[in-house]
């Protein structure tokens, strides 16, 4: 008789870097979302942009996606396992709702695309792990 394989150190140290992770981008977009919400002079488009969405309806989609992602982060580090595949999902419709934000706030757009990326690969990490699909 086997015994299920143990998460190595890699697979536990990956997941709560990606909950850790998730909480960090699920709090920067509530931010985003209530500034976005509350003053909608804060963020200033430069130029013409194709996707000219009000301010408002971004802080709107800022401020859900990211008590969404807050919520599937805590899921994460409660050890989950749906929770790992939401998350990869939730993650990259984030990293796509900052790209559609370059124009209002480039630099912090990217910020978060960049933290967004970390946190996929982290998830896919303990997704593919030996330990996760046992």
């Amino acid at each position: 008789m086997t015994t299920p394989e143990q998460p190595g150190g890699w697979a536990i140290g990956g997941t709560i870097f990606a909950g850790a992770m998730m909480l960090l981008i699920g709090a920067f977009q509530v931010i985003e979302g209530l500034v976005a919400v509350i003053d909608d002079n804060f963020f200033v488009v430069r130029g013409h942009y194709t996707f000219n969405l009000d301010t408002t309806g971004w802080g709107w989609i800022h401020l859900i996606l990211g008590v969404i992602v807050l919520l599937v982060g805590l899921g994460v580090l409660a050890g989950q396992s749906w929770a790992l595949v939401f998350g990869i999902v939730l993650v990259i419709l984030s990293a796509i709702a900052n790209f559609f934000f370059i124009p209002y706030y480039p630099i912090w757009s990217v910020v978060l695309i960049a933290i967004d990326v970390f946190v996929v690969w982290a998830l896919a990490r303990v997704v593919d792990s030996p330990a996760a699909s046992s």
